[in-house]
């Protein structure tokens, strides 16, 4: 007799509580393996493909596209134990399965994802009904087999965020008609319904454009909030200073004048920001609030922007301090790519500890950023551009660009900040001086 089992939207890690549907890559009545992705998400960080632990027959799918479900919520229903399939283990229970949850968290990526269609004909018995979640959850797509009706009574909703939204606020969800499927009650219909009734508008309002409304959701919402939260704990100050990058442009083109990859401007400037950290550690530090404690970080994990068409994401270079100017080359690129491509994962942008901010690339030459919370400080590099230079006491034309370094204030004074984009900038300008302190 075949186990239904229900999988759940599994917590997605780094505090992200929903995610939104954007395409299901399994159908119901399709057959899948363990650890094959059934569905593609996007949460507030990335776009993440979420595999199933089991291996059957898909009975059920919860959500269309576009829908955006909280953790916990189930997402497919999966028949297991069938007369082609492995029986599952009993003692293990609805807990069994491969353990992973996420692409990019340990899943087998040599197995290549198959979809089987099972024809009516060849069925042994009709596809049983999901399983009955704890509280009623929306209608599943329509299945070979009847799908349980939710009866009336029980109150329409599923999301325990919706549930202590209405009761911290005394709302009796009963009298609330939900918009989603089959009347379910969502996050938004219980805000409208706390949402205080404006006065009608006057005249001159009335006249005013309406403008475009666009939901501050998604990773916008997530950048809003983090940026926000930046300027609310961090007390920020940025100092700058124009240097001389001719010589370090010089020794870019001997470097790829030889065989082998290329060497990126940006990879030598994160080599030179590993090497000042390790003269000012703490820039590369964090604050502890609830401690009251500043704690400096052993390695270097180097942040940089990158700007995509979902919008400016930062992914994550670990341990940079270890690695060569050719080796940082090829993970920006790497990483640069899965940004443009959407298909960064969270880890791929969690646990910076500095970050680097190319702006040049805009065509910009300064700017003075906010700090990527946590983090205690960045750095700030305007475009590269022929200017007049006073260089060995001649007015001569040489490649400038301005340095900026915004820290926080709190693990460091002006002193130590100084110190750091100085040394910076003496790199620069001078490329041996950093061959000289290596």
């Amino acid at each position: 007799m075949p186990q239904v089992l229900e999988f759940k939207l599994p917590d997605l890690g780094e505090g992200l509580t929903e995610a939104e549907i954007v395409r299901w890559l399994v159908a119901v009545g399709d057959v899948v393996e363990i650890d094959q992705p059934v569905v593609e998400v996007e949460t507030a960080k990335a776009m993440v493909e979420v595999p199933c632990p089991y291996g059957g027959v898909v009975t059920a799918r919860f959500g269309e596209e576009g829908t955006e479900l909280p953790v916990g919520a189930p997402l497919i229903t999966v028949a297991v134990g069938s007369s082609t399939l492995p029986e599952p283990d009993p003692a293990a229970g609805e807990g069994s399965g491969s353990g992973n949850v996420l692409v990019g968290y340990g899943t087998d990526h040599s197995r290549p994802a198959r979809r089987r269609r099972i024809r009516p004909a060849a069925a042994a018995a009709p596809a049983p009904a999901p399983v009955a979640a704890p509280a009623p959850a929306p209608a599943p797509v329509a299945a070979p087999a009847p799908v349980a009706v939710v009866p009336a009574g029980p109150v329409p909703v599923i999301s325990p965020l919706v549930r202590k939204l209405a009761r911290d606020n005394g709302l009796d969800l009963r009298e609330l008609r939900g918009s989603g499927p089959e009347g379910l009650i969502l996050r938004a219909d219980v805000e409208a319904a706390l949402k205080p009734v404006e006065p009608a508008p006057t005249a001159v309002a009335a006249t005013a454009p309406a403008g475009e409304r666009i939901p501050l959701k998604g990773l916008r919402g997530a950048v809003a909030e983090k940026l926000s939260r930046s300027r609310r704990e961090i007390p920020e100050a940025t100092c700058w200073v124009d240097a001389d990058a001719t010589e370090l442009m010089a020794a870019r083109a001997a470097m790829n004048a030889v065989d082998g990859p290329k060497i990126s401007v940006l990879a030598l400037l994160a080599r030179i920001c590993t090497a000042a950290l390790a003269r000012y550690p703490e820039l590369n530090s964090t604050v502890d609030l609830e401690a009251k404690e500043i704690v400096r970080l052993p390695s270097v994990h180097l942040g940089f922007a990158a700007q995509t068409e979902r919008g400016l994401m930062v992914p994550v270079v670990r341990d940079a301090h270890t690695r060569s100017p050719e080796s940082l080359s090829a993970e920006f690129a790497r990483l640069t790519e899965l940004a443009r491509a959407g298909k960064l994962t969270p880890a791929d942008l969690t646990g910076g500890t500095f970050t680097l901010n190319n702006y040049g690339v805009f065509g910009v030459d300064g700017s003075t950023p906010i700090i990527n919370h946590p983090e205690a400080a960045m750095l700030g590099v305007g475009r590269i551009i022929d200017k007049p230079w006073v260089h060995d006491g001649q007015l001569a034309v040489r490649k400038v660009v301005q340095l900026s370094l915004t820290f926080d204030h709190r693990v460091c004074d002006g002193g130590t900040a100084g110190g750091f984009l100085r040394y910076v900038a003496d790199c620069v300008e001078s490329p041996a001086v950093l061959l000289r302190t290596l």
